[in-house]
């Protein structure tokens, strides 16, 4: 009986070794490949005074700071007033590309408006979210 418990005690802690160490091992990969980036842009494009039913189309140029290319998994305006088109090639660092995103003011409130578009990429944070501004008159 003593013999089972010790043989089981030994391969119990062989495996709980062997766990914790694929772990560690794991987690020093992880932060080995990361391939986060930075990336600038101007956050807010200000429309101006439009009369309902226009459409609104801002640009928003977006720089690669970082060293490793930039790549835009998806932009998504915040209703469905609001599409954006993204860069569908990886961005270099130091290049530039540009998010046109626009705003159907046909399906707003008239008044002041902020509609907003995230940017989803191999960034930290992984999310940059942009604002479309504008005031729409009848």
């Amino acid at each position: 009986m003593k013999k089972v418990i010790f043989i089981l005690s030994g391969v119990l802690i062989l495996a709980s070794c062997n766990d914790s160490s694929s772990s560690t091992t794991e987690a020093a990969e992880n932060v080995e490949v990361g391939n986060k980036t930075t990336i600038t842009v101007n956050p807010v494009y200000e429309a101006g005074e439009v009369v309902k039913g226009e459409i609104i189309t801002g640009t928003f140029t977006v720089k690669n700071t970082g060293k490793y290319p930039l790549v835009i998994s998806e932009v998504k305006g915040s209703c469905t007033c609001t599409v954006a088109e993204k860069p569908e090639k990886p961005i270099a660092p130091g290049s530039e590309a540009t998010i046109k995103a626009e705003v159907d003011t046909e399906k707003t409130s008239t008044g002041d408006i902020s509609k907003s578009v995230r940017i989803v990429a191999n960034t930290e944070p992984s999310v940059t979210e942009v604002v479309i501004k504008a005031k729409v008159k009848n």
